[in-house]
């Protein structure tokens, strides 16, 4: 169990280490103060919200997930989703939309726990990686425009994504260039200093410095925008009181939500995986995550997520367990509860150039221009769901990108080509047409392979191209060898159709053979199918070469071949 692993994790720690993972979490700490803020203000919460929606979810998955490194917090790549979707049942920043919220990260972490008790790991895979890229340039631009009031100096605009840009290119004659100049400075600063070090808090010093100079030089008189007294005050556990009809319209919603955190949680935890004979443990850190935003719920904050960038801080400062995230928390604790004073004159075009670095960091250029350039046809996807995300609610534009990561998936499947196999020259290795090889064929003998799992999905296109390849040859063959190595399963529907082409062949006095059926799946399924009866167990070899040394007959020379011509 998490809890009791974590407790082992703890009676082991080495004092050793104490001094690497107090560094480490300072580091973070330095990193995550400002970061956490701006996502609180993205997501429609008051901004010390973040730094509590961190702590509570450094408590949860530090007690029940598995990797060491992984910083699970408030994140910009969700805040757009669950703050636009859940804006349409309550108004953002009123007290029902602060409680729906926190239902919803009770909702969510849920799931996630489902999800990884359950062992469902594997649906992280089924966004393809375009699809991820077009999701986050699309949440990258509802960051900018959501940011761009602020940074301004203007009042913020309401509508569809189009409808805002078009309202703020309106207003751009309003600009308070004081608040343009401290968020553009704050932004240059976090540029340089992650180009120079990811380990020096860019942000913070960014932020520090446009407080200051709010404060020194009395710039809110000015007409920007700061974050004001913020109540400070440790918060208690307790569950929202939210309508049943809320959270039934809701529920889609958290799903689309669930979604995207398996995808980044997964991805996290292999980008830094801790050092473990049994590798990255996805469905135990989906427990862990789960658990991060059952704790911010009943704290009163967000959803949360896996961090890739925080995560990277404690891999690359040297933190050695899970004390690392629990100290940053401590200290971010403590700035919620006694530092909010310090905030007051933080000012919110700071907050934005913050997430107007985060924004361009999430656009992953150099993969999508090597999408571009390598697979013009996975580009469109990228393209697709951008546009979903900007033209569509968000959550609709997620689960857009979703759908069409999936029927990509299932069109992939249906494209599969049956390929005819050729003899090396010299050897007695079977092999698909290589232009640089003129390969052997040996007469009488038709060797297939169907390079995919069988299924309903590409069943009648192996039936229609094994047909084909038959009707391709000059004389009927006296022997076809199926080459299984890349049949790792096989359906119900596509053993149907294998079972008509191997009668077929019997009635046209064709013997057929399978060589190399290495899934213990697929000869599972043969069996319990019938096809191993219907070919018989004789005729399964462990190549083609013994398969035609075996059956090959009727021929004046059993080493008699001809090229192809």
């Amino acid at each position: 169990m998490p809890a009791t692993d974590f407790l082992r994790s703890a009676a082991r720690y080495a004092a050793r280490d104490l001094g690497a993972d107090l560094a480490a979490g300072l580091a973070l700490a330095a990193v995550a103060l400002p970061s956490q803020m701006a996502t609180a203000h993205l997501a429609g919460f008051p901004p010390a919200t973040g730094l509590i929606a961190f702590a509570a979810a450094s408590i949860g998955f530090a007690a029940a997930g598995a990797n060491r490194f992984v910083v699970a917090c408030a994140d910009s790549t969700i805040a757009p989703i669950f703050a636009g979707g859940l804006a349409v049942l309550a108004a953002a920043g009123s007290a029902h939309y602060l409680a729906l919220c926190s239902t919803f990260a009770l909702m969510a972490g849920s799931i996630l726990v489902c999800c990884g008790l359950f062992r469902l790991g594997w649906i992280a895979d089924l966004v393809s990686r375009p699809v991820t890229i077009g999701f986050l340039a699309g949440i990258a631009c509802h960051i900018v425009i959501s940011q761009l009031p602020s940074l301004l100096g203007i009042a913020a605009p309401e509508g569809s994504l189009p409808h805002q840009a078009s309202a703020i290119a309106e207003k751009l004659g309003e600009t308070n260039r004081v608040s343009l100049l401290l968020g553009l400075a704050v932004f240059a600063v976090t540029v340089c200093a992650e180009w120079i070090s990811p380990r020096i808090p860019g942000a913070l010093l960014g932020v520090a410095a446009a407080a200051f100079a709010v404060y020194r030089f009395g710039l809110d008189r000015d007409g920007v925008a700061v974050l004001g007294q913020i109540p400070g005050e440790f918060p208690h556990p307790h569950l929202p009181s939210i309508a049943f009809d809320d959270l039934v319209q809701a529920t889609p919603l958290a799903f689309v939500v669930v979604a995207t955190i398996m995808v980044q949680t997964a991805t996290t935890t292999r980008a830094f995986p801790a050092a473990s004979r049994k590798g990255p443990m996805i469905n135990r850190d989906f427990v862990g995550i789960g658990a991060a935003n059952l704790m911010a719920g009943l704290f009163g904050a967000f959803p949360v997520n896996a961090s890739p960038p925080l995560t990277g801080i404690v891999a690359e400062t040297g933190g050695r367990s899970k004390l690392a995230g629990l100290a940053a928390a401590a200290l971010i604790l403590g700035i919620a509860g006694f530092g909010t004073p310090l905030l007051a004159y933080v000012p919110l075009a700071a907050l934005a150039g913050t997430l107007l670095f985060v924004a361009m960091r999430i656009v992953l250029l150099g993969e999508i221009v090597t999408i571009f350039r390598r697979a013009p046809g996975e580009f469109v996807l990228i393209l697709a769901t951008l546009t979903a995300i900007i033209l569509l609610p968000v959550g609709t534009g997620v689960a857009t990108g979703i759908v069409l990561s999936l029927l990509h998936g299932i069109w992939s499947m249906t494209r599969p080509r049956l390929i005819t196999f050729e003899r090396v020259p010299g050897t007695s290795i079977w092999w698909p047409p290589d232009p640089g090889l003129k390969g052997e064929t040996l007469e009488g003998v038709l060797v297939i392979a169907f390079q995919a799992p069988l299924s309903f999905l590409n069943a009648y296109k192996f039936q229609d191209s094994a047909r084909h390849a038959l009707q391709q040859r000059r004389a009927p063959p006296e022997l076809i060898v199926l080459e299984a190595s890349s049949i790792v399963e096989i359906d119900f529907t596509a053993a149907q159709i294998l079972l008509d082409f191997i009668g077929e062949c019997k009635q046209s006095n064709i013997s057929f053979a399978i060589a190399r059926l290495e899934s213990v799946r697929a000869e599972e399924a043969f069996d319990r199918f019938g096809i191993t009866s219907a070919v018989r167990r004789d005729h399964f070899f462990h190549s083609v070469d013994e398969a035609i040394r075996v059956l090959a007959k009727n021929r004046k020379k059993t080493n008699e071949f001809r090229e192809e011509p």
